[in-house]
């Protein structure tokens, strides 16, 4: 690496179903580096097939980083995955100029790349107190409990996304202070350039190749998969686009082609959701899907970064 440039965290994102892993594996092996995945549902274990987690061949030809490390009943948030990344960056930068990112949990690669806020991890805990009085007392209970903590974020989020006022709560009691105090939501400086590419597929294609892979994930046995981990559904890992459906199979409550015309409808509605997060970041730079390697190369060439 070059004293005079600073290093390069290049992050291959874009919503499900677009072909980052397959992108990022061709990339990393022309830069001779490994993959830091930044998904919030393939770091955890036995769950490959529903969360489209890299496959064991595809990991043999470049090692991947954050990919089926943790239980499925670990606790994890995006605060660690940024120390944790923030840690590992300068090890992979000691094989060259360019570490390589890829995933779709938009608030992960926000975190490393803007940062966030110096949240207190929640402690085992507390999290089952708020878990325990929210089961007991209700979301009316909580948001009452929240107003009176915090009345900045009990104004601000949406007062039907009950895992965000849980959360709010959380922080309040860990911090013992209202979470809007420790929220800044300015983005740190970090040491090294980041450079943002996805591939732009146009909707409709899009969405085809969503369908596509769901049928794909269930030739591949998702639904044994699902099955195994049916004991613990009430996790909140498998509280994930794929399970849900099939969960709601095995009690009888959906049938079976409804269940998998459910996942690629619910697949489709995340893959919007991503795409309008894409809209907002107007540093990521879109690549023809008929020339995607070609274009992140060029990116890094037009950087005179050596590899």
């Amino acid at each position: 690496m070059r004293l005079d440039k600073k290093p390069t965290l290049l992050v291959i994102t874009g919503p499900t179903g677009s072909g980052k892993t397959a992108l990022a594996i061709d990339v990393a092996q022309r830069l001779g580096t490994d993959i830091i995945g930044a998904d919030s549902r393939q770091i955890y274990k036995g769950m490959p097939i529903g969360t489209a987690a890299p496959t064991p061949e595809q990991r043999a030809l470049v090692a991947h980083h954050f990919v089926e490390t943790l239980p499925l009943d670990a606790y994890y948030s995006a605060a660690m995955y940024e120390e944790q990344v923030l840690e590992l960056l300068p090890s992979m930068w000691e094989k060259g100029e360019v570490a390589v990112m890829c995933g779709g949990s938009m608030m992960y690669i926000d975190a490393v790349t803007y940062g966030i806020d110096n949240i207190p991890t929640i402690s085992s805990r507390v999290r089952q107190e708020v878990k325990e009085l929210y089961n007991k007392r209700g979301l009316d209970y909580m948001l009452r409990l929240l107003e009176r903590l915090d009345p900045a974020s009990y104004a601000r989020l949406d007062q039907k996304n009950w895992r965000r006022i849980i959360h709010a709560i959380e922080i309040c009691i860990e911090a013992g202070c209202p979470a809007s105090a420790i929220l800044t939501g300015k983005a740190k400086e970090r040491p090294f350039r980041v450079v943002k590419v996805a591939i732009g597929y146009e909707r409709e294609e899009l969405f085809e190749r969503i369908n596509r892979r769901v049928d794909d994930m269930i030739a591949r046995g998702l639904e044994a998969e699902a099955e195994a981990l049916y004991p613990q559904r009430h996790l909140n890992a498998l509280n994930t686009v794929g399970y849900k459906e099939m969960f709601a199979m095995m009690e009888g409550r959906l049938d079976r082609p409804t269940a998998i015309a459910r996942i690629a409808k619910n697949t489709r509605v995340y893959a919007k959701k991503q795409m309008l997060w894409l809209r907002k970041d107007d540093t990521v730079k879109m690549l023809a899907p008929t020339r995607a390697l070609d274009g992140v190369m060029e990116e890094l060439d037009q950087l005179n970064i050596i590899y």
